[in-house]
């Protein structure tokens, strides 16, 4: 089954709910008028679908191998790659200088998510090398700029990001990776680190590695961490590559899924770095390649679950079994399995949850493009403060979602989902690790309690939930139903919640017990009130005479989401303000079973 690109969903949800015409007027993307990013889009997706989409069987099955102190990609990755870089794709968001399109994030984020959806285990390639670019961007000396940017734009060279080792793992203060200055104003950097995706590989004819490490007498913890650029080969003054520098792939982890993304155990002996930024800021860096990778992650929980979406809905059409309840459409007394009520509820649990993932991360990566490029300080800071509040969101929420819709995809299938030669199994091992990698979702939780609901003093979620009443308030037309009424009532809920947590706020295990649930209801009805800002739109082309079934379908989707999805909001008020008597009454020992 082929991959189609939802170019025209993707339009509609950047028109008018990220809000590309507003983005559009910023000076620096005044090119990105609607037709000519639908006619970008539209080719990526032909790409994506004819170019990447057919790497993804024959990556599950071969594998990215370690030979020879190296590592051997599937025989199709090559070729599809080295189209990839020809066709310009990884540099779409990137400055001009710099060989990129500059266009804005947004319009970027909808060609990652087709990029995604085609073969997720070969678009985390491109999508550490984005965020080492974005690194590079503000971070970079003018140096580390000229030497690495222009070949990292293009995707000639690739990034990477080291921060796990062995003793540590998300506890990235216990590193123990050093680097000790050289007399050339390098330094020599040495240690183990582990989980590093797409360390090595035969792509690309170098790769820059983002190493995070200590220097000698640095302070303990984060606060004592630097970063590092350490590329496979060195560059030599012309730009042309020299010596092989002291970093090599000493092991490839078997996994669950995205078994075709190399996910490597690197050593770094004496290897050759440059700081990027100043000593001891490497955490405060590292987070801005973080951040972009949260939102690409989160995009990945959006794509890998459209993919199974897609031939969920393709068996379900096909598939004959069973007789639906008054269904005329029968041969041999069977009905298509799409005419029954449960089959339909799978369905429809998918289209809505997906639409709703692609308004909330599209958002996000507006309000970056308008955080980092707005003439308008106060708008600038107001949506930089959006970008921090939505990432944790888009990043946890959709990649649960990934996990959960590709295992409803598998039901659709029944038995046949279960069965490797249908190929909707992959989506769902190759979404498992989306959860846990780039701060595990709790982390992300964690993060939304203690740093994003207290901005301001809580004065600025406080006023985005007025913002969210507002629109719920509006929704009187009977084109809505309970749209309105569902999303008022889960707003309750969430204020509940929040002014319990924000009174708890000191008692860590009791709030960040109930972090993970809150930030569910919470993101569930941030991505609610998304859907009513689409569902508006969709009316009043209605409204206009637009006869495209497309809006009527935009409106009954969002009409389910709040009938089916919104009412799960409250179910998690109980769990979110329970505290934690109960989380540590029994004693770890006894944890074990009896």
């Amino acid at each position: 089954m082929s991959y189609r690109a939802p170019v025209k969903d993707m339009m509609f949800t950047l028109e008018h709910v990220a809000g590309l015409d507003e983005i559009a007027q910023i000076d620096a993307f005044a090119h990105a008028e609607s037709d000519l990013v639908e006619g970008i889009l539209r080719e990526c997706g032909r790409f994506c679908s004819e170019v990447v989409a057919p790497t993804n069987e024959d990556g599950d099955i071969q594998h990215s191998r370690m030979v020879d102190g190296g590592v051997t990609t599937p025989e199709s990755f090559k070729g599809a790659y080295d189209s990839y870089v020809q066709s310009g794709w990884g540099a779409l968001q990137f400055p001009e200088e710099f060989g990129g399109g500059n266009f804005p994030t947004a319009v970027a984020t909808a060609a990652k998510e087709m990029i995604t959806a085609a073969n997720m285990a070969w678009s985390l390639n491109p999508l550490l090398t984005t965020g080492a670019v974005v690194d590079l961007l503000e971070h970079g000396d003018d140096y580390l700029q000229q030497t690495f940017l222009p070949k990292m734009v293009t995707g000639e060279w690739s990034g990477t990001m080291n921060l796990s080792e062995p003793q540590a793992g998300s506890d990235v203060g216990a590193l123990t990776t050093k680097a000790v200055p050289n007399d050339d104003g390098t330094y020599a950097v040495t240690g183990t680190k582990i989980w590093i995706t797409w360390g090595e590989h035969d792509l690309t004819e170098n790769i820059c590695h983002l190493v995070l490490a200590r220097l000698p007498d640095a302070p303990v913890g984060t606060k004592g961490i630097s970063l590092f650029l350490v590329p496979k080969f060195l560059v030599n003054d012309d730009g042309s590559l020299g010596d092989r520098n002291a970093v090599q792939v000493v092991g490839v982890e078997d996994k669950l899924g995205i078994n075709a993304s190399p996910t490597c155990v690197m050593e770094y002996d004496n290897a050759v770095g440059y700081m990027v930024g100043g000593p001891n800021q490497g955490m405060r860096q590292m987070f801005t390649m973080m951040n972009d990778a949260r939102l690409g992650v989160g995009v990945q929980g959006l794509a890998i679950s459209d993919r199974a979406y897609q031939m969920a809905v393709d068996y379900a059409i096909e598939r004959r079994q069973g007789l639906a309840p008054g269904d005329e459409d029968t041969e041999k007394g069977q009905s298509r399995i799409v005419a029954h009520p449960d089959v339909r509820r799978m369905l429809l649990t998918m289209r809505s949850q997906i639409e709703a993932m692609r308004a909330l991360t599209y958002r996000n990566a507006a309000a970056l493009d308008h955080a980092h490029h707005s003439p308008d300080e106060a708008k600038a800071e107001y949506e930089r403060k959006m970008a921090d509040l939505l990432t944790p969101l888009s990043k946890a929420w959709s990649t649960d979602l990934g996990v959960e819709l590709t295992s409803i995809a598998i039901q659709v299938f029944g038995g046949m989902g279960y069965v490797e030669e249908t190929g909707v199994a992959r989506h769902f091992r190759d979404a498992r690790i989306a959860p846990i990698y780039e701060g595990t979702n709790g982390i992300q939780a964690m993060d939304l309690l203690g740093r994003k609901l207290p901005m301001d003093g809580g004065a600025y979620v406080k006023g985005f939930m007025a913002e969210m009443r507002e629109v719920a308030e509006s929704l009187d037309d009977e084109a809505y139903g309970a749209m309105g009424s569902q999303l008022v009532k889960a707003l309750d809920t969430v204020e509940e919640a929040t002014t319990w947590l924000m009174a708890n706020r000191t008692d860590f295990s009791a709030s960040f017990g109930g972090a993970t649930p809150f930030l569910r209801m919470f993101a569930t009805t941030v991505a609610g009130y998304l859907l009513a800002v689409g569902a508006k739109a969709a009316q009043a082309k209605i409204e206009a005479g637009e006869e495209d079934p497309f809006y009527a379908d935009k409106l009954t989707t969002a009409r389910f989401y709040c009938d089916n999805i919104l009412p799960t909001v409250h179910g998690l008020l109980d769990a979110t303000t329970a505290g934690a008597d109960d989380l540590f009454a029994i004693d770890a020992d006894r944890l074990q079973s009896a």
